[in-house]
């Protein structure tokens, strides 16, 4: 039956096949090559959600803790006009600390401005008629309270209010205590995230109030997403804490944008990344009509273009390329993410994170090669105290100075670790380093900190000083545990607690 058959039409069914070969394997292509474009947008999507998220939560954390600081000053002081003189210097301290504070007020029970970080009192304005101060005066709540985005009447300029409820001393409503955060604060911070021209970021709250979107419009700022797809599909969600992220078009201007949202952690608001879809496909769209055609025109010419055929598979090359490029920079930004997760933050040392692996590998290593392991526990005195006299910003600048100084004073070996190990305990690791070593390096630390003078009235010595405990292990398998040596250590620490601070005290061998 073949012989039946013209060497034209088994050439013409083979040149069929390959076409339609061709054709239908480049359809296969394209359709994965899109889903993972759109999988790698939404992964940079989750990505800034979740710094934006981060940068919320930190943010009016701050303000919420000089806003406690505030209430337990004047709950526990009074408001006498010296006690409100001593409030008043510390809430301008607060504001020039932190940029994101436009200021600091405290309100009696009528509305009426006690005192604030400018100094400047006046009866003409009253905020009894805000929203925030009514939630506090109908709640029991002495928690911080985000209030929905206002015009302020002293500056004028948008801002989003953070209370929390002021008490008298027989638990009924006395007041409210205001922090007032600047809404460009936040949108400077959006402005530097690149989501497109066609992209948007939004700031939002768990009752539906826009807080801040980005591009910025101030018509917009205040008004309600209750009615947004956006909205409907975070309550759907449960406002869970973990990332989510779908298409729709958007509640402002109809674009449909793969949103990716977040709830912050400590405050009833969420954010959101959207990229715009016609964008995000923009590339990927280019790439197969140019690939598409290609390949009609190879199949319409297959047998004799030969040469064409080379420069597709080069163009697909080319395509390929930049997606590993684009996949390798999104790793390094993955490893990014990941070294800055094993460091802390307010010091700058290692976290605790980092220093437990650390110390496991050293610990290990230390076995095998028969090498001795130091550990130095650091701790401030009196730390409690000083951070109850000079409040917790500076008690946070006292920490920071610390970790500098033993940044610079501590060896730069490979293996050698210092990490804040919790509160103001921060922990020195030296491996192949004796008793005497690590003794000396405790010491040298110790009189570089007691020779900046810190001022700290909560303390014996006048100024803030440290105590250390020294303790080294020769590890044995079977034997010793990485943990004794942190133990031993922590011994030694409470040991120079006890003897009166200002010392360092080495471990039993």
């Amino acid at each position: 039956m073949l012989k039946r058959y013209s060497i034209t039409f088994w050439a013409t069914v083979f040149v069929s096949v390959v076409c339609l070969s061709l054709v239908g394997i480049d359809v296969w292509r394209s359709i994965n090559a899109r889903s993972g474009q759109l999988q790698e947008m939404e992964r940079l999507g989750a990505n800034v959600a979740r710094a934006m998220a981060q940068q919320a939560d930190d943010t009016i954390k701050a303000a919420d803790t000089a806003l406690a600081d505030v209430v337990e000053r004047i709950e526990t002081e009074g408001q006498s006009e010296a006690a409100l003189a001593r409030v008043q210097k510390q809430m301008a301290a607060q504001v020039a600390n932190l940029p994101q504070l436009v200021g600091l007020f405290v309100y009696d029970e009528r509305g009426r401005w006690i005192v604030n970080s400018r100094a400047v009192l006046s009866q003409a304005y009253n905020n009894s008629d805000r929203e925030y101060f009514i939630y506090h005066r109908l709640h029991q709540d002495r928690g911080p309270h985000v209030g929905d985005p206002v015009i302020s009447r002293s500056t004028g300029k948008w801002i989003m209010p953070v209370s929390r409820r002021l008490n008298k001393p027989d638990g009924s409503f006395g007041g409210v205590v205001l922090a007032t955060l600047d809404i460009e604060y936040f949108r400077r911070f959006y402005q530097s995230f690149d989501v497109g021209a066609r992209g948007a970021v939004t700031l939002v709250s768990n009752s539906g109030v826009l807080m801040l979107r980005q591009p910025y419009d101030s018509e917009r700022v205040g008004g309600s997403m209750r009615e947004s797809e956006l909205f409907r599909h975070y309550l759907k969600q449960g406002g869970s804490g973990r990332i989510g992220s779908a298409f729709f078009p958007s509640f402002h201007d109809g674009e449909v944008r793969l949103n990716s949202f977040r709830p912050l952690e400590h405050y009833p608001l969420f954010v959101t990344a959207a990229l715009s879809r016609e964008e995000m496909l923009e590339r990927w769209r280019r790439d197969t009509f140019t690939r598409m055609l290609g390949v009609l025109v190879l199949a319409a010419l297959i047998g004799f273009f030969g040469k064409r055929l080379v420069g597709q598979i080069k163009l697909r090359e080319q395509a390929e390329a930049e997606l590993r490029k684009a996949r390798d920079a999104l790793e390094s930004a993955n490893r990014t993410l990941e070294r800055q997760a094993m460091q802390d933050g307010l010091t700058g040392l290692a976290n605790r994170r980092q220093f437990d692996v650390t110390l496991g590998n050293e610990f290990s290593r230390a076995m095998r090669h028969e090498d001795t392991l130091a550990f130095i526990m650091i701790d401030v005195d009196y730390f409690k105290q000083y951070n109850d006299v000079y409040g917790h910003s500076a008690g946070d600048e006292v920490l920071r100075s610390v970790s500098k100084l033993i940044r610079a004073l501590t060896p730069k070996r490979p293996g050698d670790l210092s990490a804040r190990y919790g509160g103001e305990e921060i922990g020195i690791l030296l491996p192949n380093t004796d008793i005497n070593g690590a003794q000396a390096v405790a010491e040298r630390i110790r009189r570089a900190v007691e020779n900046l003078q810190l001022p700290h009235r909560g303390s014996t010595f006048g100024h803030v000083t440290l105590s250390a405990g020294v303790a080294t292990i020769s590890p044995q398998r079977g034997i010793h545990l990485a943990s004794m040596l942190v133990e031993a250590a922590d011994k030694a620490l409470y040991v120079a607690k006890s003897e009166g601070r200002n010392r360092v005290c080495l471990a039993e061998p």
